[in-house]
Order: C-alpha cells, then structure tokens, then sequence
C-alpha cells in the first residue's frame, strides 16, 4: 500500500467517527493533492462517503437513542450552543439548516442526532445530508489546496489553511452567537 492510499484510508476512517479531526485531516489532504499527492476529486469523494456514512449511523442513533443522548451531548457548552441554534431553526427551514451547519464546531454530529430524534423523514434527512456533505468537503479540501498550490512548503500551506478556515468558522460562529442573542 502506498503513501496516498494510506493516507485516503486514514481521511475515510477520520471522516467515519464523529468528533475526530475531520477538518484538519481534509485541509491536509487538500495540500497534498496540490503538492502532487491523491487527486483533490478523490479526496473529496474519500471525505464526503466516510462523513455520509457517518450521518446515516448518526441519524439512526439519534431516531433510536433520542432525547437522552442529546442530553449527555447539551453538558459540552460548544455542543449546547449549536443543539439549541439548530433546534430552532430546524423548526422553519430544515434542509438548508442542516446544509449551514456543517460548518458550526460538531454541527453535522449535532445535526444528525437532532433530524434522527426529530423524527425527520429519512429521505429528507439524506437528501440534505448528501448536499451538506459534498459542500463541506469540497470546502474544506479546497482551501488545504489552494493554500498547497500558494505556499510550497507543506506545513507553512497547512498552517495557511487552517488558519483561514479557523477564521472562517470564527466569523460564522459570532454571527449565529449574535442572531441567537439578538433574535426574540
């Protein structure tokens, strides 16, 4: 087994398991499909089929395990927040709510387990769980790319990369803060 094909293995299995470094993992893989190594469409399959397995187990866990697991998840206060923000807005728009947090720390996990103890329709749970899945990844791979193709020298283009998606992240957590304070 070479290099890429370990670290693809390495992308699926942290994209599979909730709470593991996914982000990180893909902004990696993304410098190294820019500095020659696994394709970036592969990559981005590789991510999206581990993160949407990932959702279905979620979603089935959270249909069956309900209200107690979220309960255990609500003592983590960035888990907390983001259970509430999307409890609320599942209420008006669930598919694009579900889509948007993607990108909120745990907002996939959480939005898995919340449309599975809400009882959400599974086809429409899949549908926006596809869409949620494929968008993120490509995202987050094409930042760990394009910061690869800017900088040659690897950890200084992860560096990069991180840092802008940790910027990113910051500026949408502060607004959904400031809505929810904001909001009646």
């Amino acid at each position: 087994m070479n290099a890429s094909t370990t670290a693809l293995l390495v992308l699926f299995v942290v994209s599979l398991v909730p709470l593991l470094p996914t982000e990180v993992t893909l902004i990696g893989m993304g410098v190294a499909a820019a500095q020659g190594g696994a394709s970036l469409p592969v990559v981005i399959a590789v991510a999206s089929v581990g993160c949407l397995i990932s959702d279905q187990g979620l979603y089935a866990i959270g249909r069956f395990g309900g209200p107690h697991l979220l309960d255990r998840l609500r003592r983590r206060r960035g888990i907390d927040a983001g259970i509430t923000w999307l409890d609320g807005k599942l209420q008006q728009h669930p598919r694009p709510v579900l889509v948007v947090a993607r990108w909120l720390p745990s907002g996939g996990t959480v939005g898995a387990l919340l449309a599975g103890s809400l009882r959400w329709p599974l086809g429409e749970f899949l549908t926006a769980s596809v869409v949620g899945v494929t968008l993120w990844t490509s995202y987050v791979s094409l930042l760990g790319y394009l910061g690869g193709q800017m900088i040659t020298e690897p950890a200084i283009s992860m560096l990069l990369s991180l840092g802008v998606a940790l910027v990113l992240g910051s500026v949408i957590t502060v607004k959904l803060k400031r809505e929810r304070v904001t909001a009646p």
